[in-house]
């Protein structure tokens, strides 16, 4: 019998596991796929948000400024990879500077710091790439980018040190309440908690009808970006938004924290929540838009594009309570700015599960650093391909990565054996080749550390959907 279990291992399920980690309580959870992060949080801008955006008074506004305001000592603490660099939403047309007053009046009531209305010229000043049509901007210096996809697994590999029980490829079939306790059926077995968590995502409207809630609706909304070489990182020092739409923030510009060009999302609602294909249609408009911000980026230098689904629901706001069915918690709808609310949620759920009954006596030995996976390369670094030191044997010539990444990757509290695990853990295969050059390499090195037969290692899990369909490199490189 656990005293909680977590359904769903994104980024907001991570940040509530590891929150409850620091407490003395029996935590599990549970995550369908063969690896943390695998979905919206591992596709998506990686952009850590001002808190400009959302209504003042709803829930969004209020935990998407405390979640910025943390990420800068957890980013310490678990060494994830987070710089603020500042925003600035880009207005084009007279009229659009009452979106941006808007915007700015939105801010100073939800308390975020470093904003300003900055006309065209020192926009241009600040960012010279940026398009001579611009007229104004609102300028936010507190807003930055994480990768998104090693935020979740150092989250979750420092629960998982602090006593958190992760299970994986382990989908929930049902749930039973009983008087003081849930059963929880899964594609492998029987797991009984006194309390249990829908952080879900997409899958959050799925699992709360489990136990007959049912008056809300996820509707998958996908967005869709190109990824560039980091050759163009030179264009956007900041994140660069323009005015946004009734269906989201728009089309972006920035460099992530890894130092690629990104440009996205448009924002599409389907039907399918595994959906997660990119269209030559969709891409054309992305690259269109985004460069009514930035016109001279070279998409002869894009690498990939790749979407996410996010998990758009049916009411206005958030939602995120203890459920009518009591001591099942339920979280709606956490779409745009979820990444960045992520931490402030997790504190929110702490109080939530306070007043629901739940005992919390603080765990003394809870550790709350972790070390990084990915080292930094100084001019001193001797890497070579054929190199007999791991520390200096290159097995990703695109991203310099070693063998001891890898094997430190592969030895870790997270149990990994496919090449996107490793991926999203050292970058290995996320480069200019996207894989043609390491990808043989780095699965003869997890089949020898693991020491299971080399076709056991594959690409996502044995129990992993197809590879999505994306639009062929050729196709948008010449948008």
């Amino acid at each position: 019998m656990y005293d909680i279990c977590i359904i769903g291992a994104g980024t907001v399920g991570a940040n509530i596991a590891r929150e409850l980690a620091k407490y003395k309580m029996s935590v599990c959870l549970l995550e369908k796929e063969e690896d943390v992060s695998c979905g919206a949080s591992k596709a998506n801008s990686g952009i850590v948000h001002g808190g400009y955006s959302d209504e003042p008074g709803t829930v969004k506004a209020e935990l998407c400024v405390k979640g910025n305001r943390m990420y800068d000592q957890l980013n310490k603490e678990l060494h994830f990879g987070y710089r603020e660099t500042g925003s600035m939403v880009l207005g084009f047309r007279d009229e659009d500077t009452k979106t941006l007053e808007k915007l700015y009046q939105y801010g100073i009531q939800n308390g975020v710091g470093g904003l300003s209305i900055i006309d065209g010229d020192k926009v241009r000043e600040m960012e010279p790439y940026v398009s001579k049509d611009v007229k104004a901007a609102l300028y936010c210096a507190n807003a930055g980018v994480t990768s998104p996809y090693e935020f979740v697994v150092a989250l979750m590999e420092n629960a998982v040190t602090n006593g958190v029980e992760l299970k994986l490829n382990t989908e929930v079939t049902g749930i039973e309440k009983r008087d003081d306790y849930f059963i929880v059926s899964t594609n492998k077995g029987e797991i009984r908690a006194s309390y249990v968590i829908n952080a879900a995502g997409v899958y959050s409207d799925k699992i709360a009808s489990m136990v007959g809630i049912d008056d809300f609706k996820i509707t998958p909304r996908r967005g869709q970006y190109v990824l560039l070489d980091k050759e163009e990182n030179y264009l956007a020092s900041s994140v660069i938004f323009q005015v946004p739409t009734e269906l989201g923030k728009g089309i972006l510009v920035t460099t992530t924290y890894h130092g690629n060009l990104m440009v996205g999302p448009n924002a599409e609602e389907i039907d399918d929540k595994e959906d997660v294909s990119t269209t030559e249609e969709a891409l054309e408009y992305i690259v269109k838009t985004a460069r009514l911000s930035v016109p001279a980026f070279n998409m002869k230098k894009a690498i990939t594009s790749f979407a996410g689904n996010r998990p758009v629901s049916n009411k206005k706001d958030w939602v995120i309570e203890e459920s009518r069915v009591g001591r099942f918690i339920n979280l709606v709808g956490i779409d745009s700015p979820g990444l960045t609310a992520s931490p402030a949620i997790a504190l929110k759920v702490v109080e939530i599960l306070k007043n629901a009954g739940l005992n919390f006596i603080n765990k003394p030995d809870f550790e709350p650093n972790r070390k990084p996976i990915i080292k930094v390369k100084e001019e001193a670094f001797k890497g070579d391909i054929n190199a007999e030191n791991p520390d200096e044997h290159i097995i990703c010539r695109c991203e310099q990565v070693t063998e001891a990444e890898i094997v430190d990757a592969l030895h870790r509290d997270l149990p990994i054996k496919s090449i996107d695990a490793i991926k999203r853990r050292t970058r290995a295969g996320m480069g200019r080749c996207q894989g043609a050059f390491c990808r043989s390499r780095v699965k003869e090195i997890i089949a020898r550390e693991l020491m299971i037969p080399i076709d056991e290692v594959t690409q996502r899990g044995k129990d992993s959907p197809g590879l999505p369909q994306r639009v062929k490199r050729g196709d948008y490189t010449k948008l």
